[in-house]
């Protein structure tokens, strides 16, 4: 990447990994396309939504809460997030992220490197956003 990156929400794709997740993905920073060392993208868990426990070997995951209220598993620990929380997890810790609250949990995520969730995510069925989505992720008022 030799050029700025400049990228406006409504044009960012919108995944989610398999049809039984209940999360999907507004990737904001594309690291396969975009030829950049890391993924961004804006994590929407709906209502009861969770990841499964998983790890990544390589890279470190950060997890800023934009809206709602969310739940982090890791280290043997449990994090209460709210909107402006950050949550850094170091390589190889098993981790679980869900929504706690009763409306969307949306959590800006990085992961550098990628170590593949790029891939994943769009290789997965493509997805819309709808006005609550928006709101949060573009500004743009419902």
């Amino acid at each position: 990447m030799d050029q700025p990156l400049f990228r406006r929400a409504r044009d960012c794709r919108v995944s989610r990994i398999s049809p039984a997740d209940t999360n999907k993905f507004v990737m904001t920073v594309d690291p396969v396309t975009d030829k950049a060392p890391f993924l961004s993208v804006v994590e929407i868990f709906e209502p009861g939504g969770k990841t499964p426990l998983h790890k990544h070997d390589q890279a470190h995951e950060m997890f800023y809460v934009l809206e709602g209220s969310g739940r982090a598993h890791c280290g043997g620990a449990t994090y209460d997030m709210e909107k402006g929380d950050t949550l850094v997890l170091p390589p190889g810790m098993d981790h679980v992220v869900e929504n706690a609250g009763s409306g969307k949990l949306y959590c800006l995520t990085v992961m550098v490197p990628n170590e593949g969730l790029a891939e994943l995510i769009r290789a997965g069925m493509a997805m819309a956003l709808d006005d609550t989505d928006r709101a949060v992720v573009s500004a743009t008022p419902s």
